[in-house]
């Protein structure tokens, strides 16, 4: 689907180690243009438990996982917002994402220097709100500015416009991100354009040492729980430094060493299925004799579209499609008594696909 997740962090605060850790650990990894400078972009394979379950009853000749695509963002300074470091390209960056992982570093190390001089996660966080705070609102007024003459001429889109920018305007300048801000979604709508960098959802990284790994021992970690929880926003708390190292290790050798570490689950896995839930995604299935395969769609998808993200001829033809729950079909253990158990359906256009639904797409093409 195209739909991306910046990783955007202070100078040294682990961002490049969790992307190469990322990208080594997945499919692929390529450099993509992008805006006035090229970052790195990783297209990182999303695990998925019943990939292999749903293998095991339709024994195809391969399995095909979904993807999300992490962009690697360089490293923001103070005063972004008025040109400093990157400044204006680094700030664009993070406008073409569609969601923000933003690392924050909860390990002391007195061989890394810290860009301010010592660890405060809260103060790092506070850091980088502002600037894109900052950035908002300066494109804010600039919009005001434009707005004023349409509203002199009568224009009724560009008064409503204008009130929301209001409203926008009064909660950034009291340092609350847009996206904390009470909008309907006709009001979304009419200010989509700006691609406002604090209307994007957040996910926090807390990158730890491995002394750090069991947050509950880490003051650090909680104080980024605290600042997430007043947001409603997640965390993840993962140690950059081992996942890197764990991803250049076979699977049995990497069963071992996260064994050693009393990790049940590889910090990537979660940070990965948690930025596939930050954007907003589902994942449906395709099972044949040829392949069985994950397909990524927006939640809320209908089943013309979801057929669409197969082949653009399937949306343009469609039919209808035969849908069944992951968990029936599991229960049933093969297609075929799950026919004789009047599990299997068929749905229409107007059919809204769930997470897991196994479907095969009826279309005139």
């Amino acid at each position: 689907m195209g739909l991306t997740a910046g990783i955007v962090g202070l100078p040294n605060v682990g961002k490049s180690t969790l992307f190469n850790a990322l990208t080594q650990a997945g499919a692929e990894s390529a450099n993509f243009p992008f805006c006035t400078i090229d970052p790195n972009v990783g297209i990182v394979h999303v695990p998925d438990a019943r990939l292999d379950q749903l293998a095991r009853i339709v024994k195809p000749q391969r399995i095909v996982p979904t993807t999300v695509k992490f962009v690697d963002i360089a490293g923001l300074v103070r005063g972004a917002s008025k040109g400093e470091g990157l400044g204006n390209q680094f700030l664009a960056h993070i406008r073409e994402v569609d969601a923000i992982l933003h690392v924050v570093r909860c390990f002391d190390d007195a061989n890394i220097t810290h860009v301010d001089g010592q660890v405060d996660p809260k103060h790092d966080i506070e850091t980088i709100q502002l600037e894109l705070i900052m950035a908002d609102l300066e494109t804010i007024e600039r919009r005001k500015t434009r707005l004023e003459r349409q509203k002199k001429s009568g224009d009724q889109q560009a008064f409503e416009e204008y009130q929301v920018l209001e409203k926008l305007q009064a909660s950034l300048s009291d340092g609350v991100p847009a996206r904390l801000v009470s909008l309907h979604e006709d009001e979304l709508q009419l200010i989509k354009h700006l691609q406002l960098l604090t209307l994007k959802n957040v996910l926090y990284v807390a990158n730890v040492d491995e002394e750090g790994l069991h947050e509950n021992q880490n003051p650090y970690v909680q104080q980024v729980k605290q600042i997430a929880a007043q947001e409603e926003a997640d965390v993840v708390v993962i140690c950059a430094q081992i996942e890197a190292e764990m991803s250049e290790l076979e699977e049995e050798e990497k069963k071992l060493f996260m064994e050693e570490l009393g990790l049940k689950q590889a910090g990537l896995d979660r940070l990965i299925s948690a930025t596939y839930r930050l954007l907003g995604l589902i994942t449906y299935f395709t099972a044949g004799p040829k392949e069985v395969r994950a397909w990524t769609i927006r939640e809320g998808t209908k089943a013309p579209q979801a057929a669409g993200v197969v082949h653009s001829d399937f949306e343009r033809g469609f039919i209808r499609a035969k849908v069944i729950g992951y968990q029936d079909l599991i229960a049933a253990g093969s297609f075929q008594e799950a026919r004789e158990q009047g599990l299997l359906r068929l749905e229409g256009k107007d059919y809204e696909v769930m997470d897991g639904d196994v479907m095969e797409f009826l279309a005139n093409v």
